[in-house]
C-alpha cells in the first residue's frame, strides 16, 4: 500500500465513556477521499490495558444513505422508543480532561 493511501486528512475523536470513536478523512491513491469509523474500547487486562477496535469504512456513493439511515434511526429511537426521556443531557461539551474532571482553571 502505498504512503499516500494511508494518510489521514482530518480527523475527529469523540469520547464517550469507556469508547472513543474516531472519524478519520483518508485519501486513496487516485485523489479520492474516504472515511474511516473506529470504535476503540478500552479493557483492563492485567496490570494494564487492551485496547479493542472496530472500523469501518464509508465511501462517498454512501455518505447521503449512512447519514439519512443513521438520523432515522437516532429520530426512532427518540420519538417511538424514548419519547419522554430528555435527551438533552448528553448535548456536545468539551471533553473531559485526562484526569476526569471538566474543571477550568481561569
Amino acid at each position: 500500500m502505498e504512503e499516500k493511501e494511508k494518510e489521514k486528512i482530518y480527523s475527529k475523536r469523540v469520547r464517550a465513556g469507556k469508547r472513543t470513536y474516531f472519524f478519520d478523512v483518508k485519501s486513496t491513491r487516485a485523489n479520492d477521499y474516504y472515511l474511516t469509523i473506529t470504535e476503540s474500547r478500552r479493557h483492563p487486562q492485567g496490570d494494564g490495558f487492551v485496547y479493542e477496535k472496530h472500523k469501518m469504512f464509508l465511501y462517498k456513493e454512501d455518505f447521503a444513505k449512512f447519514i439519512d439511515a443513521l438520523q432515522d434511526s437516532v429520530d426512532y429511537i427518540k420519538t417511538e422508543l424514548m419519547p419522554d426521556f430528555d435527551f438533552s443531557q448528553y448535548t456536545a461539551r468539551e471533553e473531559i480532561d485526562e484526569f476526569g474532571s471538566d474543571l477550568k482553571w481561569d
